[in-house]
């Protein structure tokens, strides 16, 4: 019997730990509204700019309807590195990360109640950017069923993502360092399907593009968009959010063990 309940003692210690560091880091999310504003105004901009540039361009090829071509587009931008990595920063400089390290806490949920707070945050964003797209007629072809895959991709890529900008502030404890991070999703942003469909580039971009993962991201987010269901995209997109999430959390979690050992 008193081996029954020792795991299940263990696991509700776990989610109540993360559910603590969740919870603070969301409460610091309402003092930090300057962070909320810049998350927006780049996927709402490029969404706009795109459709009033290219819409009518990209719309003579039959069967494309640019403005749900170019949803998926604004949500990936929205979600993509929304961390609070900086939080994380701030609590190594101020030591509050070496006072949770001495307590009982577990490890694991130090990163993980902070990516519960991603989570959330990048919910809030993709709805904004939803609305804005339903706003200007984009619909799903796949109804509720199809708009609820939609929203799963968009958070399980956000997720998978944000284990880049948290080893870079456990391993610099720098917060330009951090601010940075984002860079590096810009080539993979636009080497890809972003403005066109892949049947209208040509050249090393559409080389570029075929081994690029936000490629099927994008074409498994845009599929549920249309008539049906193509299974061959969603998983596609799957494999790319699960290879991207088995690099990052590795990095991350490495690198918040190795904090751990060297204090």
């Amino acid at each position: 019997m008193m081996s029954d309940r020792k795991p299940i003692s263990q696991h509700s210690g776990v989610f109540a730990d993360i559910g603590t560091v969740a919870r603070r880091a969301v409460r610091s999310l309402s003092r930090e509204p300057e962070f909320i504003g810049p998350a927006l105004a780049i996927p709402i901009f490029f969404f706009i700019v795109n459709i009033g540039a290219l819409e009518a361009f990209v719309e003579r090829q039959p069967g494309i309807d640019y403005r749900a071509f170019q949803l998926p587009v604004a949500i990936v931008f929205a979600v993509t590195g929304i961390s609070r990595a900086n939080m994380l920063v701030t609590d190594i400089q101020s030591g509050y990360l070496d006072r949770m390290l001495v307590t009982p806490i577990r490890r694991v949920s130090l990163l993980l109640g902070l990516m519960v707070a991603d989570i959330v945050l990048a919910s809030a964003l993709a709805a904004v950017v939803l609305l804005l797209g339903f706003a200007v007629g984009v619909s799903f072809g796949t109804g509720i069923s199809g708009l609820a895959v939609f929203v799963l991709l968009a958070m399980a890529w956000s997720l998978a993502f944000t284990g880049f900008p948290y080893t870079v502030a456990l391993r610099t404890g720098n917060p330009a360092a951090v601010n940075s991070a984002f860079l590096i999703f810009f080539p993979f942003a636009f080497l890809t399907p972003s403005m066109l469909p892949r049947d209208l580039m040509s050249g090393w971009l559409k080389t570029v593009a075929a081994w690029n993962p936000v490629t099927y991201l994008l074409e498994g987010m845009r599929s549920v968009l249309s008539e049906g269901w193509d299974p061959t995209m969603l998983l596609k997109a799957m494999a790319a959010i699960v290879g991207l999430g088995l690099v990052t959390f590795t990095m991350a979690f490495r690198s918040l063990a190795r904090r751990v050992a060297t204090g």
